[in-house]
């Protein structure tokens, strides 16, 4: 049966992704944006009847029936969400309440796409989803971590207080075509500047580690948690877990694109994590998911996206 889907953040690069495998399935899909970071041009290709784009900010409430809301609003790189911290909190917080009162209202199945952020720079390696994390509520990225930790509270107080259906999906470094060359994560970055013959910024020694899933391995996965039964709340870790350094990133990229870039290493931000690494064992006995894209592979596809793009 073909469901109303609303998508928070649908112009985004993940919601993107997400609206154009949802409608190739058959459902119809409200797109709801305020376009600070998402773009008009990622969902060029959708159309009406069966597409519909709502300007608006998720921090102030919406009415519309829905059959399954996916929570993807909020911007998930660190240069863009600590541009505007206080309205990060808000679209995490305040949005989060008001998708809730729209699915409560609406009886609708809800997704939060949380973030592996909420382990903060962990102290337990591989990160399991009872691992309750090593978070700065006072740091510069904590507008983000914690507003993602609170909207998690806020998910499941809502399940246990009303009986809302809920679902909580921990999201880990996703990459792929549809990114922003100015996006400004790990992998856009490398690039875009060995594209450009720019130097290659590492920040640190290059020793701390990230886990990297292709951008369509993740949609399987949160439409997975999505359509499993009402029982499957989460939170469920969804990344794949092959784990790298940012210099294996870095030099691989290099011989990827066949740049001449060199690396050059700058001062380590704030509070970033030294390692990040997700246990998916839950993810894949609870939905029988994993993802199936090799790093290689899938940097060749999005490195060909960039170079269309550049």
């Amino acid at each position: 049966m073909n469901k109303n889907i609303l998508v928070t953040g649908g112009a985004g690069f993940l919601g993107a992704h997400l609206c154009k495998k949802l409608i190739a399935a058959g459902n119809n899909i409200i797109c709801v944006d305020n376009f600070s970071t998402g773009s008009m041009q990622s969902i060029k290709e959708l159309r009406a009847p069966r597409f519909k784009v709502v300007n608006h900010d998720i921090s102030h409430p919406i009415s519309i029936h829905v059959d399954e809301i996916y929570n993807l609003a909020c911007a998930a790189s660190p240069i863009h969400y600590q541009a505007d911290p206080l309205q990060t909190t808000k679209t995490c917080v305040l949005g989060a309440i008001n998708m809730l009162a729209l699915a409560r209202k609406s009886n609708a199945k809800i997704l939060q796409a949380s973030t592996s952020e909420v382990y903060g720079n962990p102290e337990v390696h591989p990160q399991t989803e009872n691992y309750c994390g090593h978070v700065d509520p006072t740091g510069p990225r904590s507008c983000y971590d914690e507003g993602k930790r609170c909207a998690e509270t806020l998910f499941f107080d809502h399940h246990r207080q009303h009986g809302v259906k809920i679902k909580v999906a921990r999201i880990f470094n996703t990459y792929g075509p549809g990114m922003s060359p100015d996006d400004g994560r790990v992998v856009s970055n490398f690039i875009v500047q060995a594209l450009k013959g720019e130097p290659i910024t590492v920040y640190g020694d290059g020793s701390q580690t990230r886990s990297f899933c292709y951008v369509d391995d993740l949609i399987d996965g949160l439409i997975a948690l999505m359509d499993s039964p009402d029982e499957v709340t989460g939170p469920i870790n969804l990344g794949n877990p092959g784990e790298f350094t940012v210099s294996e990133l870095a030099e691989l990229i290099l011989r990827r694109t066949g740049s001449k870039s060199k690396i050059v290493c700058k001062p380590l931000p704030c509070d970033d994590p030294c390692r990040r690494k997700p246990d998916i064992g839950l993810a894949n006995k609870t939905l029988g998911w994993q993802p199936t894209t090799t790093l290689h592979e899938g940097l060749l596809r999005t490195i060909e996206y960039f170079r269309e793009v550049l």
